[in-house]
């Protein structure tokens, strides 16, 4: 059960993420509150035997059942697309890693380095250590720096892509002659899973991705001993 929770429910360790929670609980309220109140109206309207023959027109209840919903989208439609924003802006990154996607394996380049540039290959289930999660694991993480601004430029060279990791509340398509892009700020150390989510092929379920989060120092160690 302890590495299920890891990998399938890991926590969120990002900004957006915590965000994106906190939307998905308000919007949840809201359709609970607006259910309810359409349930005790339908059972009212069923359970009563009152009848108006005569009653032809009601323009006040018909402004009032069409202003109530329109104001509700509203106040649901301001927070989403503030918070589509904040996951489209990046400012100023500090690094900048470019990904493409393969059938079925991910590249990664660090634009800020001249030899860093590695592939990032399901790992084969002989080769798992303890622990490590089959048809999860590769042999080339994507390592990143936590607590610092990181954009991620996506692309693919063959069909549509799409990186995905739901613990950092990221997903954006890696579309052949296109590139895309998004910002990754994590706050704390850790090996984040995911997987492509298009159906990229028959091997669509064997291109994970597999991101580990390091300190600064850990990270510039890294760096150079890649040089």
């Amino acid at each position: 059960m302890r590495l299920w929770r890891q990998i399938q429910l890991q926590d969120r360790v990002s900004p957006i993420i915590t965000i994106l929670r906190s939307f998905h609980d308000l919007i949840l309220i809201r359709i609970v509150l607006i259910l309810s109140i359409i349930r005790y109206m339908l059972i009212f309207i069923i359970a009563n035997n009152f009848t108006n023959r005569s009653l032809k027109e009601a323009h006040k209840i018909e402004f009032t059942w069409t202003i109530i919903p329109a104001i509700i989208l509203l106040f649901l439609a301001t927070p989403s697309l503030r918070l589509l924003y904040l996951i489209e802006e990046s400012i100023s990154p500090s690094l900048s890693i470019k990904a493409t996607g393969h059938q079925w394996y991910w590249n990664y380049e660090y634009t800020d380095f001249q030899n860093i540039n590695f592939n990032s290959i399901i790992l084969n289930t002989k080769l798992l250590k303890l622990g490590e999660p089959r048809l999860l694991e590769v042999d080339n993480r994507i390592i990143i720096p936590i607590e610092t601004e990181v954009r991620l430029l996506i692309t693919a060279s063959d069909v549509i892509h799409s990186w995905t990791i739901p613990s950092l509340g990221v997903k954006i398509d890696a579309i052949p002659g296109r590139l895309n892009q998004l910002s990754i700020y994590i706050n704390r150390r850790g090996i984040f899973y995911g997987q492509c989510s298009e159906i990229c092929g028959i091997n669509h379920s064997f291109i994970p991705i597999v991101l580990e989060s390091i300190n600064i120092k850990s990270f510039i160690n890294w760096s150079l001993s890649h040089k």
